[in-house]
């Protein structure tokens, strides 16, 4: 995912769409099939391989910034902007490494730490660079299209609730879960072509930060929509998991707010909506988390309360807007 943010970002802003771009984004293709082939249960087979493609990339795209530079001497903003990028991909790369140093002596996986930098540095370069705007309607179609990419894996890994067999308990729980995606996949919809202000003037790096988490709970909601079909998990600790995931998607979604435009702001009314929704949603979901069939059901209520709730906005604003 961060990856995808650091050349989204890049090709947004210096993109020419010549030769040097393609290679360098090619040969970034090519190191992900290592890490690609490190995403497995067994990954500790592939780690080696997997945190050098890690590194590598980094440092590729951190180098990529440095060779544009050349096209910005008379532009001080920018040139300060670019080097603030290479040096951040730059330490990331570096830190990857010592990740890998850690290992190799200890055994612990400390990958968390370079993660957490890009994220945190991205954060900082962001508010220093704020005044170097993106072209926002590329930079969000972007990040709309990774978005749509995720729904769709989730209805893939969503598949193992058949198991091989078609029986009524399987077809309610994946027309159920299907649903849900479906439901996530609407809100998200309308935030996107609704409300968003295409037309904003940002520097774009909190509107990405967002979708990195965004994208981080979708996968955490496909993970534990499949643990709930799992019987030798632990009723508790998976059905929090899911309740958890949910909050936080719909917490990142609303925080798209800031990018929305201003008839479409939310009211204090709005805000004491949703978190009633949720309040009652974690505690039903603790409450019932014994019964299975009830379970899911609320779950597919629950997105689709939260999708009502924004397209009762959508259509008010809408309103204001035509009078």
């Amino acid at each position: 995912i961060q990856i995808w943010n650091y050349s989204t970002f890049y090709i947004n802003v210096y993109g020419r769409n010549g030769v040097r771009d393609h290679v360098f984004l090619l040969v970034n293709m090519f190191l992900m099939y290592f890490m690609a082939d490190g995403t497995a249960v067994a990954w500790r087979d592939s780690f080696y391989k997997y945190c050098a493609a890690w590194a590598m990339i980094l440092a590729n795209i951190g180098l990529h910034h440095l060779i544009e530079l050349r096209n910005h001497k008379n532009a001080p903003v920018e040139r300060r902007q670019i080097i603030h990028k290479a040096v951040i991909l730059f330490s990331e790369s570096a830190l990857v490494c010592v990740h890998i140093a850690v290992y190799s002596m200890t055994g612990v996986s400390t990958a968390y730490v370079p993660i957490l930098f890009g994220i945190a540095a991205m954060m900082i370069s962001g508010m220093k660079n704020a005044l170097v705007p993106v072209d926002f309607a590329h930079l969000s179609e972007r990040a709309m299209l990774y978005v749509v990419f995720t729904f769709g894996e989730m209805i893939i890994a969503l598949a193992s609730y058949f198991k091989g067999e078609l029986t009524a308990g399987s077809i309610y729980f994946s027309a159920l879960a299907f649903l849900i995606v479906c439901g996530l996949l609407l809100s998200y919809g309308l935030m996107y072509n609704r409300m968003l202000d295409r037309e904003k003037a940002t520097d774009g790096t909190g509107y990405m930060l967002i979708h990195i988490f965004l994208i981080f709970s979708l996968n955490n909601i496909s993970a534990s929509l499949e643990f709930m079909r799992e019987e030798e998990v632990a009723l508790l600790p998976k059905t929090a998991f899911l309740a958890v995931s949910f909050v936080f998607y719909h917490i990142f979604l609303l925080l798209l707010g800031r990018y929305a435009k201003k008839r479409c702001s939310f009211d204090r009314r709005f805000i004491l909506t949703m978190s009633a929704l949720t309040a009652v949603f974690v505690v039903l979901m603790m409450l019932l988390r014994e019964m299975m069939y009830l379970n899911i059901a609320l779950s597919a209520v629950y997105v689709f309360g939260i999708f009502l709730t924004l397209y009762i906005l959508s259509k008010k604003a809408s309103v204001q807007d035509r009078t």
